[in-house]
């Protein structure tokens, strides 16, 4: 969901949180008020986290970490949960309240909450309620929100990732970004039939087929060039989970990364081993086995794969004009990539 600052903060039972941190506001920056919940296994969780990192945030807003599995008819559970010997390595306590489950902190900022108990959170211990649980829309603000808490001059004060002069690029590719890309492998991967798994399938390498181009076109090493921007943190955190469970658990498998798009191959080695903050937030361990061992309904034996080995390839080519750019030419591909704005 879209940054939109006119709407109010939670409307009712059925809506979602959608307040702002900002100076002057009612929710104003200040170190330690605000807690993060979020899981390592969820990508939209994994983009507000990572732009935490990457503003030089981790001591201004903590975080409690949800276990990866099992999900359970009450949600994400935090460790301890089903007794003293329920752990999971990487998950935390709640650390604000010592809550069981993830509802239970939605309950507390509506009692009547009708919505999904979903990843990130991000709370104000202040007022005793969820500012924003929507990943878009933290990702977002979270860029100047707590500015004037940063030293003067440092490079993660200045970083955005939303430049002016980009801005018309970034709104456009991340349309179809995640709406074909971020999305279209859950679209496919929960369809419960053929023909919706095929519809649905179509999107996502039409997408990735685009990105490739657009990398390469635009030289690297970010997707727009020489700065970072919000379209590298929602295009990371679905590509570094796609070799390692989307192919296989999604049947997202007419090709992959490493083996079709060598443009996006180096483009996301470059960001988990030179970037700092995107290796820091990806957990392997966490997201095989939350996809794996909570989704009952495409895996009942919840059988983790071992493979591919290794989750992430070592050495990075930056060069990008040196680069054949991939395809996936499946027909039906082809034909959908038609209908995607130029890159």
């Amino acid at each position: 969901m879209e940054y939109d600052p006119s709407k109010p903060v939670h409307a009712g039972p059925g809506d979602g949180w959608h307040g702002v941190v900002a100076p002057g506001t009612h929710f104003a920056p200040e170190s330690g008020r605000y807690h993060l919940y979020m899981a390592y296994f969820c990508p939209f969780a994994h983009r507000a986290n990572l732009t935490r990192v990457l503003k030089g945030l981790d001591s201004a807003i903590d975080i409690s970490v949800v276990k990866a599995y099992p999900k359970g008819d009450a949600g994400w559970s935090f460790p301890g949960a089903n007794g003293p010997n329920d752990t999971y390595e990487g998950s935390t306590p709640d650390k604000l309240f010592g809550s069981k489950y993830l509802h239970e902190i939605y309950f507390k900022a509506d009692k009547d909450y009708k919505g999904k108990y979903s990843v990130p959170v991000l709370w104000d211990t202040k007022e005793g309620t969820i500012v924003n649980n929507e990943s878009l829309e933290i990702l977002r603000w979270l860029q100047t929100g707590f500015n004037e808490i940063l030293p003067q001059g440092s490079p993660q004060r200045d970083l955005t990732l939303y430049p002016e002069h980009l801005r018309a690029k970034i709104d456009e590719v991340k349309t179809w970004i995640t709406r074909d890309f971020n999305s279209g492998v859950y679209k496919a991967g929960f369809a419960k039939d053929q023909a919706t798994y095929e519809k649905n399938v179509i999107p996502v390498f039409a997408a990735m087929n685009q990105l490739e181009k657009l990398i390469h076109k635009n030289g690297g090493p970010y997707v727009l060039g020489k700065e970072l921007t919000e379209l590298d943190i929602v295009s990371y955190t679905t590509s570094i989970r796609f070799d390692v469970v989307y192919v296989q658990h999604f049947k997202v498998n007419l090709g992959t990364i490493r083996g079709s798009y060598p443009v996006i191959h180096e483009w996301l080695k470059n960001l988990y081993w030179n970037v700092k903050g995107f290796r820091e937030t990806t957990n392997f361990k966490h997201i095989k086995e939350n996809y794996t061992k909570s989704h009952t309904d495409i895996n009942p034996l919840a059988i983790t794969p071992l493979g591919p080995f290794p989750n992430i390839e070592t050495g990075v080519n930056l060069d990008f004009s040196s680069i054949q750019p991939g395809v996936v030419a499946h027909p039906d591909v082809l034909e959908y990539q038609k209908g995607l704005p130029d890159v």
